[in-house]
């Protein structure tokens, strides 16, 4: 299979880098021509370890043309901000049926949109299907071919049972689910949630409060995910709870490490200006405030990391907030922390 992985940033280019060692042919698109060619020259991507040679099936361009040509699978790893400008502009480019598969665990916040949602926005018949692909899955360790397994969702059983096919090798085994809602939300939701995890590892709070957030955390995706029409089992399941707990605990967690600089005292924009790539948590937070406020749905540890993000709310007052809202049941319709 020709697969064409649009974007190059460490997790476009760990799945570029699986596909390839499947036996599929890869085009790994990136918009910066000089990398592109460094990456065709070294066989090397500075986002990812020196020591992960890049197989022979995959290279990397500039331009779409190339990337799309014999494509029967467009894989889409960009930073959800990025995801309707540049899928407008591939799409012009696109002469054939595709597969769509998003590697994106994000929400536009102009729009309160799933990605599922901007690419209907935007496509046309080219468009054979649509599947998001999430769950646990660091990109270095994807990439180091460590035991991973994923979700494929979508509407529509040929297209992921097909991504399933294509995708599942060696230590990468793909599940299918058809609740792309669920799939898509709790990808997104768990950056806030990591965001808040890494805020008690900045303070210095230990297991307890890392394990009640996870918990509560779980809670308040699933809640929100409901209140959209997904399945509940989804949010107990690989891209939901094991998403979770991955983000909240690892170590290779942009997230995480955004809230952990936090926690610690330093200002957001110095910590986002020292990264390499997007921590979709802080883009997200505003998205998932505003679709759970729109079907009124309490979540407050999302609602206390937005203080944090956008209101300059101490991390040690948010905390306190949450600590200090109202008793109630564990699995009452006002689930609190």
């Amino acid at each position: 299979m020709n697969i064409a992985v649009i974007g190059a940033g460490s997790w476009g280019t760990a799945l570029g880098i699986h596909a390839a060692r499947a036996n599929h042919t890869v085009a790994l698109w990136t918009r910066d021509g000089v990398l592109a060619a460094t990456i065709n020259r070294e066989r090397r991507h500075t986002r990812l370890s020196a020591a992960y040679e890049l197989p022979r099936a995959l290279t990397a361009t500039n331009d779409f043309n190339i990337a799309l040509r014999d494509a029967t699978l467009i894989v889409l790893a960009l930073p959800s901000h990025a995801t309707r400008e540049t899928w407008r502009n591939l799409v012009k480019c696109l002469t054939h049926p595709v597969i769509v598969v998003s590697a994106t665990k994000g929400i536009e916040t102009t729009s309160g949109k799933r990605i599922s949602e901007i690419i209907a926005d935007e496509s046309s018949e080219t468009v054979a299907g649509f599947v998001a692909l999430s769950g646990p899955s660091f990109a270095e360790e994807v990439a180091a071919n460590q035991p991973t397994a994923i979700v494929a969702a979508s509407h529509d059983a040929a297209a992921r049972d097909a991504v399933q096919q294509a995708l599942s090798h060696g230590n990468f085994r793909v599940y299918t689910n058809d609740d792309l809602v669920g799939v898509e939300l709790g990808g997104a939701a768990k950056n806030t949630l990591a965001l808040a995890a890494g805020m008690c590892a900045g303070l210095g709070l230990g297991s307890n409060s890392v394990a009640a957030l996870i918990t509560r955390g779980l809670a308040e995706m699933t809640r929100l995910a409901l209140a959209y029409g997904a399945k509940p089992e989804t949010l107990t399941g690989l891209a939901g709870l094991g998403d979770l707990v991955l983000t909240c605990t690892g170590r290779l967690s942009r997230n995480r490490h955004v809230g952990e600089e936090l926690g610690r005292g330093r200002a957001l924009d110095d910590i986002l200006g020292s990264l390499k790539e997007t921590a979709e948590g802080v883009r997200t937070t505003l998205a998932v405030r505003e679709l759970a406020a729109r079907r009124r749905i309490e979540m407050p540890i999302t609602e206390q990391v937005y203080r944090v993000l956008y209101e300059a709310a101490p991390v040690a007052d948010a905390i306190g907030e949450l600590m200090g809202r109202p008793l109630t049941t564990e699995f009452g319709v006002r689930q609190g922390v």
